[in-house]
């Protein structure tokens, strides 16, 4: 059961206990220009994937539900207490739809029942590579603006929590006793660390991270 090929980089990982079926899978993936492992059984797999974390870059996992000794369905469940944000799709027999429809509600991205088109398997993982690319990019997105929020001084910080509200710099010069031009000053090199040119897309950053600017960094001179 061991992945063809390193880990890095790979955009498939197909699980599947049966081998005409694994490697005509990574065949078709392959063909199309996409690098493809492949593994016999989920322990395998899981025991490799578990090195990642939490560094996942994006990939999707296409596996069969019904994989030998560990299930399809178990080794998902177990992707998910890693924490790996990979899109999973399952290959299904035909008795076994409703427990994809199950797992598709606990997350799973989507189920293809067996025998499935090439061309319909290939636009079901491009969807779902798309998908996998935009969560790790939001995600990346998030990781700077906290390391940026949590860069900023107290004073900052003050500075940062009165323009929140919408006030202008000269209440906030007022309600913190310091100048307008000092106000000033604290605003651009919030902008700054931010990367951020306005209030209203410093509140939209903010407003994505679902932050709070006083909760963050607490502390961080």
């Amino acid at each position: 059961g061991k992945g063809r090929g390193s880990m890095n980089r790979i955009a498939i990982q197909i699980g599947d206990d049966d081998a005409d079926v694994r490697d005509g899978v990574a065949w078709l993936f392959d063909s199309r220009g996409y690098h493809a492992a492949t593994w016999s059984g989920g322990d395998a797999f899981l025991h490799a994937i578990g090195k990642l974390a939490p560094d996942w870059d994006h990939a999707v996992v296409l596996m069969d539900i019904r994989m030998e000794p560990l299930s399809g369905l178990a080794t998902f469940e177990r992707l998910q207490q890693l924490g790996c944000p990979w899109p999973v799709l399952f290959l299904t027999g035909h008795g076994d739809v409703g427990m994809a429809v199950a797992a598709v509600k606990k997350g799973a991205w989507d189920f293809l029942e067996k025998p499935f088109q090439d061309n319909l398997l290939v636009d079901r993982i491009e969807q779902a590579l798309a998908a996998a690319s935009a969560l790790r990019d939001a995600n990346l997105q998030t990781q700077r603006l906290r390391a940026a929020l949590a860069s900023l001084s107290q004073r900052e910080r003050e500075v940062l929590a009165e323009l929140i509200r919408g006030h202008y710099n000269k209440t906030i010069a007022d309600h913190l006793g310091i100048t307008q031009r000092t106000v000033e000053f604290h605003r651009a090199n919030i902008f700054n660390k931010l990367g951020v040119q306005s209030a209203i897309e410093l509140a939209h950053q903010l407003g994505r991270l679902g932050a709070s600017p006083g909760a963050a960094g607490e502390g961080a001179e």
